[in-house]
């Protein structure tokens, strides 16, 4: 297996997919091998069933290196929002003479903010803005001569029961596990750094959990996870029409919130049995769950005001919400601004549903080449 190949997990809240794969030409990836299972999901900081999530991550695990023929020795993982805390500080470095900025200032500057947080594990840090000591605001102040160096920057941190609960579950595999903050990956991937540059907005939105994201420059300003996803949608049909929780998914997957409210009945055939319900009730049902997360939003751009967010545009990704015709309409109405879908443009992988898995290996080869130079030399892979 060649030495640039990268192995991810990703954990959504209802799936997990391993796969390794290498950056292609032009920035794209060819994935050599790739394997998803479901399980039950989470919620409030904790996995419903561990078990049933260690299942599935060691049955895709040994799906992927029966196809790759080798043993994976480190897996880059995704952390979702859940499990992810953000926190934003403001560092200054002083120096006593005017200096060339390199990697050994950054790294003081960062090393300044770095803070132990109980229940919590660091993981990362970004920063929002430079700012030298001549008041020039740079995305990147290396190279630059400076008395002095300062930056609002983000730490990330990932829960130590979720990197507990994964270290426990391939404790027999001798694994080296690497943790990657997932909703910050796909942020960047998918939202150009010139957007970026001012406040950017962006929404993650899965089957039973989302997550919302406030970013300025390569770093995140606030972060919010809520328990509401097409899941939680699907629910809901289910009460309201007494039906199977699968005949309620099956119908949601096709919803469209264009029909005329007098359209024939909604009809979908599951285990021999035909389920129909009302067009009328059935779009308002479906409404009422894009309201309740709209609401939770809303409620936290509301925490977030002074920061120049009115005007800005909701990019929105993830699985959730697919395959509901209309839904990020109906969701700019209900928030006021403008909600755009966005995904990796990459043939074959341009679909919302691919969004962490293409920026999760994107943020794990750029972290894998910035290691050092032994790791250019190490296969990720051994016998």
């Amino acid at each position: 297996m060649a030495g640039k190949s990268i192995a991810v997990l990703d954990i959504r809240s209802s799936e997990v997919a391993v796969f390794v794969g290498e950056r292609g030409v032009n920035n794209t990836f060819v994935f050599k091998a790739s394997k998803t299972e479901s399980y039950g999901g989470y919620q409030d900081g904790e996995f419903y069933d561990v078990s049933d999530l260690s299942g599935a991550v060691l049955r895709a695990l040994d799906a992927v290196q029966q196809v790759c023929g080798e043993k994976i020795r480190t897996l880059f993982v995704g952390v979702p929002g859940e499990f992810t805390k953000v926190e934003p500080r403001e560092q200054d470095l002083g120096f006593p003479k005017k200096v060339k900025i390199g990697g050994k200032e950054l790294d003081q500057l960062y090393a300044m903010g770095r803070k132990q947080l109980k229940g919590w594990r660091f993981i990362r840090v970004t920063s929002m803005i430079y700012v030298t000591a001549d008041n020039r605001r740079v995305a990147d102040p290396v190279g630059l001569y400076s008395t002095g160096l300062s930056g609002v920057l983000s730490y990330f941190y990932c829960s130590e029961y979720f990197a507990g609960t994964l270290e426990q579950i391939f404790s027999r595999r001798h694994l080296t596990l690497k943790f990657l903050p997932t909703q910050f990956a796909m942020a960047a991937y998918l939202i150009p750094p010139e957007t970026r540059d001012e406040y950017a907005l962006f929404l993650d939105i899965g089957y039973l959990s989302s997550s919302f994201l406030v970013l300025l420059g390569n770093g995140v300003l606030a972060q919010r996870t809520f328990w509401a996803g097409e899941g939680q949608i699907a629910v809901r049909l289910m009460k309201r029409f007494s039906l199977p929780y699968e005949v309620a998914t099956a119908l949601l997957s096709k919803a469209n919130l264009y029909l005329k409210r007098d359209a024939k009945n909604r009809e979908v055939v599951y285990g021999g049995r035909s389920y129909e319900i009302p067009t009328k009730e059935f779009i308002e049902e479906v409404k009422a769950g894009l309201d309740g997360l709209c609401e939770l939003v809303g409620r936290f751009l509301e925490e977030c005001s002074g920061k120049e967010l009115d005007s800005k545009p909701i990019y929105v990704s993830g699985e959730g919400f697919c395959g509901i015709r209309g839904a990020l309409e109906h969701m700019s109405k209900r928030l006021s601004c403008v909600c755009e879908q966005i995904a990796p443009d990459l043939p074959y992988y341009n679909k919302p549903s691919m969004s962490s898995r293409i920026a999760l290996i994107d943020m794990a080869t750029e972290d894998s080449r910035a290691s050092g130079s032994l790791n250019r030399f190490l296969n990720i892979f051994g016998g």
